[in-house]
């Protein structure tokens, strides 16, 4: 039996070592730390949200004072108005009656509104009057009815205690769907009528509801839980007063199930007696969970109920304690790991490693790790591979330079001229058009055609023509600058890529490339001279110009050069088509 240590069951491969090692180094602390990571998540989330809801509530609760109780008292500050009682008892006094008017008049003015409603109980007459001031002197706008379910409300209204009353309605004779804040006026004990305002329903939404906040959404119901106002107007339980419970649109048929509409019936029982300000608890609304709070506006007789997503409103950057915990525990982990690791492989791998390193600067001498696992076995195989290696390398290295010199003569060089080729010069132009986009400079493209080459080497051979193309080729690169770039485009045709240059300059190249053909004649084998000469076109490339662009126009001004006699130049001009002149 071999020998295996302090440790019997301790695995001998550097593999099973390894990864016993990582595996009980992780079991150590991976357990002890997703349990302190899942109760600090969850005791965080719990007391910040609810803390969270309880603000939540009170600022809600504040806007809805705040938008509606100003109105809400000045309402019952009129229903007490002895001018309006006194018209309620005797509406057929003229007198009385433009006391009335004008004590409702003069309160229109400080609504928000803008207007009021009066409805008297002894004749149903239901006067209004709005912000317009449209119905001045014509305030008696209909007479209500026990029998049209529509006027509802005012029979509701009078049966209930005194004080206002808030109604989310629809008013099918003024057109108009607003918060009604409709106050019982009383002579004494008795009921002589409902007056009150309105405050628009959809500008309440946008102040006290809309309000954009992540993860909240905010609503007001009444004691029934009807909603009385909602940023989703489909959810709004409109002429609540007059109808049935089970015909209400409610905040209880938003949660999920009985025992969360039993927690949330207890909270708002709890907040509207007095007993808190604010309950809060988690609920599944329309399948997701939320912490739902509850706010009682005794004065309005509404609640206020707010939805938040924790999930969306707690900022996860709370949790950096947790973050940094567990940063702790892996480089802890990572620790372990490391001296472990070090001592069983990372120390001979850096042998090996320096191994490579002389076999990169040339030495291929490599001692071998002789013990039997895998990095031994891998430290031998690669001794061995260096000695391999070692005998090829030069061979190798002289056959590759001298393919990469044939590869590259034969991929970008003409052999006839060993200027550049077609292939050669499309990726010049591509580099070099992308380096004028960066500079902002611009590039010329030539294209230098020979004039009568057909009649060289129908007189005199083509060998003679193979030299003209040599010459010509020769006469042209001396004439261009370091930078500039000459390639064989295809016979007895040239293509030239002149950077930094304007219309100008790619003339003056242009004609200083004919002058150079012009120069001297050629002398041909036998002898005798051969004057030799170009015709050349010319175009700016834009910098969105393909290759294929720049040469099609180039090829149009040759076209136009030799049209007008050849040995001449022409460049393109876009706007007059095509420019130049005659050299």
């Amino acid at each position: 039996m071999k020998h295996r240590g302090a440790w019997p069951l301790y695995p001998a491969g550097l593999k099973g070592r390894v990864l016993a090692l990582v595996l009980m180094s992780l079991l150590a602390i991976a357990v002890p730390a997703a349990a302190a990571f899942f109760w600090i998540i969850d005791t965080t989330v719990v007391k910040i949200g609810t803390l969270f809801a309880e603000k939540q509530i009170l600022f809600d609760r504040y806007r809805g004072l705040e938008s509606l109780m100003r109105e809400v008292s000045l309402a019952e500050t009129a229903a007490r108005s002895p001018a309006i009682i006194e018209w309620a008892r005797e509406e057929d006094s003229s007198e009385r009656a433009a006391r009335g008017l004008a004590e409702l008049e003069h309160y229109r003015t400080s609504f928000k509104d803008r207007s009021y409603f009066f409805a008297i109980r002894r004749s149903g007459n239901y006067y209004f009057n709005d912000a317009n001031n449209a119905y001045a002197g014509a305030q008696k706008r209909y007479t209500l009815s026990e029998d049209n379910p529509r006027d509802g409300w005012f029979y509701n209204t009078i049966n209930l205690e005194s004080g206002c009353h808030l109604n989310v309605d629809h008013d099918d004779n003024l057109k108009v769907t607003k918060v009604w804040i409709n106050c019982v006026v009383r002579d004494g004990r008795d009921v002589v009528g409902v007056l009150g305002t309105g405050v628009d329903l959809t500008q309440f939404i946008r102040e006290v509801v809309d309000i954009p906040q992540t993860g909240v959404t905010s609503m007001f119901v009444d004691l029934n839980g009807a909603v009385q106002a909602h940023r989703d107007p489909r959810q709004v339980d409109f002429h609540s007063i007059t109808k049935n419970l089970k015909s209400k649109k409610t905040i209880f048929g938003l949660v999920d199930n009985d025992a969360d509409r039993a927690t949330l019936r207890a909270m708002m029982n709890e907040v509207s007696a007095g007993k808190v300000l604010v309950r809060s608890d988690f609920m599944k609304v329309d399948g997701h969970t939320f912490l739902v709070g509850v706010g009682y506006l005794d004065r309005l007789g509404w609640f206020n109920v707010t939805l938040m997503d924790i999930n969306e409103i707690i900022d996860w950057r709370l949790f950096r304690p947790i973050a940094f915990l567990l940063v702790a525990m892996l480089l802890a982990t990572a620790a372990l790991l490391a001296f472990l690791f070090k001592r069983s492989v990372l120390d001979r791998l850096a042998r090996l490693e320096a191994g490579t390193r002389r076999v990169t600067e040339g030495d291929f001498n490599i001692p071998a790790d002789a013990r039997q696992d895998e990095i031994g076995s891998l430290s031998r195989a690669f001794t061995h591979m260096a000695a391999v290696v070692g005998e090829k390398t030069h061979v190798l290295e002289g056959m590759v330079k001298e393919r990469t010199e044939k590869l590259e003569r034969l991929a970008f060089l003409d052999p006839m001229t060993e200027i550049w080729n077609r292939r050669g010069f499309s990726d010049a132009f591509a580099k070099e058009q992308n380096r004028a986009q960066r500079s902002g400079r611009h590039i010329g493209v030539l294209i230098v055609d020979m004039d009568r080459f057909k009649s060289i080497n129908d007189s005199y051979g083509h060998q003679t023509g193979d030299l003209a193309i040599i010459e010509v080729a020769t006469r042209i690169s001396g004439a261009l600058r370091d930078y500039d770039i000459c390639a064989r485009w295809g016979g007895d045709e040239f293509i030239i890529l002149a950077s930094d240059v304007n219309k100008t300059s790619l003339a003056l190249m242009a004609g200083k490339l004919i002058a150079a053909v012009n120069a001297d004649p050629m002398m041909m084998p036998d002898g005798n001279p051969l004057d030799l000469s170009v015709s050349i076109g010319g175009t700016m490339v834009s910098e969105y110009d393909l290759l294929g662009d720049a040469v099609g126009k180039a090829d149009a001004a040759l076209y136009q050069a030799k049209r007008t006699g050849r040995n001449g130049y022409m460049i393109h001009d876009p706007k007059a088509d095509i420019i130049g002149r005659k050299s």
